[in-house]
């Protein structure tokens, strides 16, 4: 049946579903394809609710710029290889390449690219209820419509949670970031005071990072005392090259269009005082959110709204057969290539769960 899904005849399901667009779940779009599950992934949709909320295609890297800790992408000129490996629809959109390695969107693009050419099919559209209550699985498009699966894999992600600043939309990826382990070693960032706004365990740790980098890290907190565990307080604190700046939260970030960021204005919680600082990065770690309200109910999560994990070593949720990958089930690693390799787990999790059955 020509230009038919098999998901789209009446009484005929989807061997497996993939729900996100970041690394794992092009990974396991991969693995999938690979493994003859003619996987459909269903990447988000391009909307503005979407990109005020973080929620587009291809995840968080597709709002980064350098991606140096990738492996096998050393700094070089990817210009040509990009050319002639992307859809040509899609690499009209790309910038330039900067030889700096390779960037997000440029990394995103690529995987995205591998999955379609193992003949993964991609639908740009939200998913916005579930059923798992009965097999095969359930999802609701935004437009209305339900795509029947055997399996289905979750991997939304998860989004860092910003200020909501004006000035700090305008220069993320400028030198505002939320991720240290990303961006903390890129040129420019080195040898400059950085900002990073928190207090808890994610702020000391990359304040603690930032420092083996920076000429002097500011930490920011509202609070007069951290909210970070005794040991990673200790390390902040005791730290010569981070200054902890108590009862204060950011007002402003300040940059220009050739140099990115170049300085914050601090406002303190106490008084009506503020204060300006030089800097050339400012780092939220006020935490993420992961991308489940859709699955509330559904699926078994952490307080944090992380689906859990029920079996170590394995991307199992609570429901048989539905699985997790990526950060949508881990807020401790948060890497790209920690995603990639939860995406392949994923896969072949549900291809060996179908094996089982005898769905194959």
């Amino acid at each position: 049946m020509p230009n038919t899904m098999p998901g789209e005849i009446e009484g005929v399901a989807e061997k497996v579903v993939i729900v996100g667009s970041g690394p794992a779940a092009w990974t396991a779009a991969i693995y999938a394809a690979r493994a003859a599950l003619e996987p459909l992934v269903i990447e988000g949709a391009m909307t503005e609710q979407n990109r005020l909320d973080g929620t587009l295609p291809l995840g968080q890297l597709a709002l980064t710029t350098e991606v140096e800790n990738y492996p096998g992408f050393p700094a070089g000129n990817l210009e040509s290889y990009l050319d002639d490996s992307i859809d040509k629809e899609q690499r009209q959109y790309m910038a330039p390449h900067q030889k700096e390695g390779v960037s997000g969107p440029e990394l995103m693009e690529l995987m995205r690219q591998q999955a379609k050419n193992f003949g993964t099919r991609i639908i740009t559209d939200d998913v916005t209820k579930v059923d798992f209550s009965s097999h095969p699985f359930k999802l609701v498009r935004s437009n209305g419509e339900t795509v029947e699966s055997l399996t289905v894999i979750i991997a939304t992600g998860a989004r860092a949670n910003y200020m909501g600043l004006p000035s700090e939309e305008a220069y993320k990826n400028r030198g505002v970031s939320a991720c240290a382990v990303c961006d903390g070693a890129l040129p420019r960032f080195r040898n400059k005071p950085l900002v990073v706004i928190g207090g808890g365990d994610s702020a000391g740790e990359e304040s603690t990072y930032l420092s083996k980098f920076a000429s002097r890290v500011y930490m920011v907190h509202r609070r007069d005392e951290l909210r970070a565990s005794k040991i990673m307080a200790k390390r902040a604190i005791e730290d010569p090259k981070i200054e902890i700046l108590w009862n204060n939260t950011l007002e402003e970030v300040y940059g220009t269009d050739q140099d990115g960021v170049t300085g914050v204005r601090l406002k303190s919680t106490v008084d009506d005082s503020d204060q300006k600082l030089d800097a050339s990065g400012v780092f939220l770690a006020i935490g993420h959110t992961p991308n489940t309200r859709f699955l509330e109910g559904h699926l078994d999560m952490t307080d944090k709204k992380y689906l859990v994990w029920t079996k170590p070593g394995r991307t199992y949720t609570s429901v048989d057969g539905v699985f997790a990958a990526g950060d949508v089930a881990d807020d401790y690693y948060r890497q790209a290539v920690t995603a990639a390799g939860s995406g392949c787990m994923a896969a072949l999790d549900a291809e060996r769960w179908l094996a089982a059955k005898e769905l194959l």
